[in-house]
């Protein structure tokens, strides 16, 4: 037993097990002496919590030992298994899972390793640490080709690099299920914008100007503003273009204008007015 594992009464319990999971998961062990299942459970328990390195704590609670506490919880088999966080049951199971079913199980709850790391680099990149944040992103793909905060991490640095192909590339590879997959698609929607503004706005302006009815140099001139992050200027342009022609360029205009929502967020103040002007339009 190692200091992230403890034993757990009657008397400690609120202390150990309900106040300390407002810090971090308490993973509750209820076990005995006699039960087989448990001293199969209670090992593989003990290791991942050392594994995790007080990224959750085990708490060992012998039901022999503390009737009332089995009684409170309606033990009726063990090994039975309750974390608790943030003062509350979060999950449970029952009987001796294998190890990796317990690591999913965790997963729900539990920063990874892995993650904690990616959490480092994360904070190395706030401090303007690159090639620091880089190398650690790179050294958890190594083990864990699919990670998804260390594929977004890498995104972001080689889009703040300029290396657009290889930032869509690391994006690209985000799971479709991960939480970061979200952010991934901002990024991915941000550098395709991006990619619009390769024309001089001083040209494309001087163009409109001169021909205020070309919709094609709207369009460009609006997907460039879009592009150097002047979404106003963007947003407004192609609201312009889809009240004169819907059907211009297969619908283009608005597909942009959705495509820049994606960029600013559904919060965005931005993104709520234009989001408004567009529905009236379509719908009038």
């Amino acid at each position: 037993m190692d200091q992230w594992t403890v034993d757990v009464n009657e008397e400690n319990f609120e202390l150990a097990v309900l106040e300390q999971s407002k810090e971090v998961p308490v993973l509750v062990d209820f076990w005995a002496e006699w039960c087989g299942p448990c001293k199969v459970l209670g090992p593989v328990l003990e290791r991942l919590a050392e594994e995790y390195a007080g990224a959750f704590i085990v708490a060992k609670v012998n039901v022999d030992e503390n009737p009332s506490l089995a009684a409170a919880f309606r033990i009726q088999g063990i090994p039975a298994v309750k974390l608790f966080k943030d003062g509350d049951l979060a999950s449970e199971f029952t009987g001796a899972l294998p190890e990796p079913m317990v690591r999913e199980f965790l997963s729900k709850f539990l920063l990874t390793p892995a993650d904690l790391q990616a959490q480092e680099a994360a904070a190395l990149e706030e401090q303007g640490k690159a090639a620091e944040a880089k190398a650690i992103y790179q050294a958890i793909l190594e083990s864990d080709p699919d990670h998804a905060k260390s594929l977004l991490g890498l995104g972001r640095l080689a889009m703040n690099a300029g290396d657009e192909a290889a930032a869509l590339d690391f994006l690209d590879k985000v799971s479709i299920v991960a939480d970061e997959r979200k952010e991934a698609e901002r990024l991915i929607a941000r550098l395709k914008l991006h990619s619009g503004a390769a024309q001089d706005l001083d040209v494309l302006r001087a163009k409109v100007a001169a021909e205020p009815n070309n919709l094609e140099a709207k369009f460009a001139l609006a997907q460039a503003f879009a592009g150097v992050e002047k979404y106003r200027e963007g947003l407004a342009g192609l609201l312009e273009i889809v009240k004169t022609d819907r059907s211009f360029q297969d619908d283009a205009a608005r597909k942009a204008m959705v495509q820049i929502f994606d960029v600013l967020g559904s919060e965005d103040p931005l993104t709520e007015q234009y989001r408004s002007e567009l529905a009236k339009v379509l719908f009038r």
